[in-house]
């Protein structure tokens, strides 16, 4: 009976983290302003996984402290319109992201439940998980279907190494040239915005 437990949880725990697991054969897409964007097939979609990669110039809490500001924070995700906190609980929060999207894209919308982990060696993992259903659909907007990803936090002296990395199905239908182009533009842009207001005295 232990045994069977035992399988079964594993197995849970290898569909939780399935997609992300195997997003493993990274291909380096850009790697320009000391950001290093990567992609990644996913079996089963027809969207990459990206991940980004920068060390910026200041120390983790203050990483930290901007990525807690949901409603800031907005100001340098990439193409966000809006972002607000819906409930914080323990080490777990829920926030909801409106997203611009060009022309013919209609405007995308994402519930996430953020859970911080804090690593022995310093380091802090947030990992994002779409939960669609967690408030009604609003008009006007598709409602993203799946996110699975992280950001990691690791301190580096005075500065902090920041990894983030997300596979998502955006719901609905997205042209395949823009998809392409905004798992590049996603992380390096985010990176990039986050960087620079960390690294402000």
């Amino acid at each position: 009976m232990r045994s069977f437990k035992r399988i079964a949880l594993l197995c849970s725990v290898s569909v939780l983290f399935a997609p992300v697991a195997l997003a493993e054969n990274w291909q380096v897409a850009k790697d320009e302003e000391g950001i290093k964007v990567s992609l990644s097939e996913v079996p089963g979609s027809k969207y990459k996984a990206y991940r980004g990669v920068t060390v910026i110039k200041a120390p983790l809490a203050k990483v930290q402290a901007l990525q807690e500001d949901v409603a800031g924070a907005c100001a340098w995700i990439h193409e966000c319109k809006l972002q607000k906190l819906l409930k914080h609980e323990g080490d777990q929060s829920w926030t909801y992201t409106q997203f611009n999207t060009p022309w013919p894209v209609t405007p995308r919308d994402s519930v996430l439940r953020v859970t911080t982990v804090k690593g022995a060696d310093g380091s802090l993992t947030r990992n994002l998980v779409e939960e669609p259903a967690y408030v009604p659909e609003e008009k006007g907007f598709v409602r993203v279907v799946m996110v699975d990803g992280f950001w990691k936090l690791v301190p580096k002296g005075d500065s902090t190494e920041v990894t983030y990395q997300v596979h998502t199905e955006p719901g609905g239908s997205v042209p395949a040239m823009i998809a392409n182009k905004f798992v590049v533009e996603a992380p390096f842009n985010t990176l990039k915005a986050l960087r620079a207001r960390a690294e402000k005295n």
